[in-house]
C-alpha cells in the first residue's frame, strides 16, 4: 500500500513539474499575452495565466487517475476544435519565435497567397483533429 501512495505521490508532483514547464513555455512565447491584446482583455491576463496553469494540472491529473467524463460524443468534437485551436496557437507562435515563414517564403520566392497557405494548414490541422475525435482513436 505504501508503494501505491508513494508512486502515486512521486507521478503527481512530476506531473506537476511538466505543467509548470509547458506553462512557463506557454508564457514565455507570449500566447496568452498575445491573446489578451487581440481579445482586448489584457487587464484580466493574470486570470488567464492562473486558468492555463489550471488546466495543465487538471489534464495531469485526468491522465493520471484516468477519470472519465461520459459527456458523449458532442463534448468531444467541442473538445476537439478548442484542442486544435490551442495547437494552432503554440504552432504559429513557435514559427513566429523562429522566423520560419519568413524565411520560408524568401528561399522558395514566395510572394502572394502566404495567408491562404497559412489558412489551409489551420483548416488542415482542425479537420485531422475533427476525423481523429469523431472516430474515436484514442491512444
Amino acid at each position: 500500500m505504501f508503494q501505491y501512495i508513494f508512486l502515486g505521490f512521486v507521478g503527481l508532483c512530476s506531473g506537476v513539474i511538466i505543467a509548470g514547464g509547458i506553462t512557463g513555455l506557454l508564457m514565455g512565447l507570449s500566447i496568452v499575452p498575445r491573446y489578451a491584446g487581440i481579445t482586448r482583455t489584457a487587464d484580466h491576463i493574470l486570470l488567464y495565466e492562473d486558468l492555463a496553469l489550471l488546466g495543465t494540472v487538471t489534464g495531469n491529473l485526468f491522465y493520471l487517475f484516468q477519470w472519465k467524463l461520459p459527456l458523449g460524443s458532442p463534448f468531444l468534437m467541442l473538445y476537439g476544435i478548442f484542442s486544435g485551436i490551442f495547437l494552432g496557437g503554440w504552432i504559429m507562435a513557435l514559427a513566429e519565435m523562429a522566423d520560419v515563414f519568413p524565411i520560408f517564403t524568401r528561399r522558395i520566392r514566395f510572394q502572394k497567397g502566404l495567408s491562404i497557405v497559412i489558412l489551409c494548414i489551420a483548416l488542415g490541422k482542425a479537420t485531422g483533429s475533427l476525423i481523429y475525435y469523431f472516430n474515436r482513436w484514442m491512444p
